[in-house]
């Protein structure tokens, strides 16, 4: 709550922490404060993809339901945010749904389709879960709901799989050989599904960066976190956010 205060007091620029989510989220949204024109802030982490580029999603608890209206937020502040912090220029925009045609979905996702092909982003349509890790998009909304299950089933089959990689290795001679032969391309592998590489999940939507870290980080993951915060604080990423939603607001 200090460091929060201590942002709120502009005394610091930004917060970053490994602590309980739910009082970071809670410090965020009632101390530090939303941005005007944000209804509800968004939880987003960056995702591993195969290429190595990651994904941003959001929302991924930060609020279990969300209405289309909050769909278009979540869209436009991860698109400034994959431009200005990890350097990708007019990032593909998708909307996580159970199909790729236009009408699929629930009323959710049915309602925000038209609203998001309208913002001002580059939104490439719907995407389904089975393609989030070959890079289908840049930036993928949905409610925190469904955010949240799919960060955890990404969590828990890497875990598993891992799992089940050393079992076979250690099973018998002739396989722990083998796996001390390629214990350094394993562990490259172990890199590219662990989200923690690209920095923390930062809670969009604020008057400043609040970044949670993953409560198992280690000293890299530390540093990608406070790097990824200095540079939301270099680019301004909060200020743009402010102004495009501002625009777009008065446009309507």
């Amino acid at each position: 709550m200090k460091m929060a205060q201590a942002v709120k007091e502009q005394r610091a620029d930004a917060c970053v922490s490994a602590g309980n989510t739910g009082a970071l989220m809670a410090a965020g949204l009632f101390v530090v404060g939303r941005i005007d024109g944000v209804d509800r802030p968004a939880l987003a982490p960056t995702l591993p993809t195969m290429d190595g580029q990651g994904f941003v999603m959001l929302d991924m608890g930060a609020n279990a339901e969300a209405r289309p209206e909050h769909l278009v937020q979540y869209a436009v502040m991860g698109s400034i945010y994959a431009e200005k912090v990890r350097g990708i220029q007019n990032p593909r925009v998708g909307l996580l749904n159970i199909g790729t045609e236009e009408k699929k979905g629930n009323d959710l996702t049915k309602a925000a389709f038209p609203l998001l092909k309208e913002a001002p982003i580059n939104f490439v349509g719907n995407v389904e879960s089975r393609d989030l890790l070959n890079g289908v998009a840049d930036v993928v909304v949905t409610d925190g709901f469904t955010g949240n299950m799919v960060l955890k089933t990404i969590e828990g089959t890497a875990m598993n799989v891992f799992s089940m990689i050393k079992k076979v290795f250690m099973s018998s001679a002739k396989t722990k050989v083998a796996a001390f032969l390629v214990k350094d391309e394993i562990g490259g592998l172990k890199g590219m599904l662990d989200y923690s590489e690209y920095g923390g999940a930062g809670l969009f939507g604020l008057k400043a960066p609040v970044i949670k870290a993953h409560g198992s980080s280690n000293s890299t993951a530390l540093f990608n976190a406070i790097r990824q915060t200095r540079t939301m604080v270099e680019f301004d990423v909060t200020g743009t956010i402010y102004s495009t939603l501002k625009k777009e607001n008065q446009d309507e």
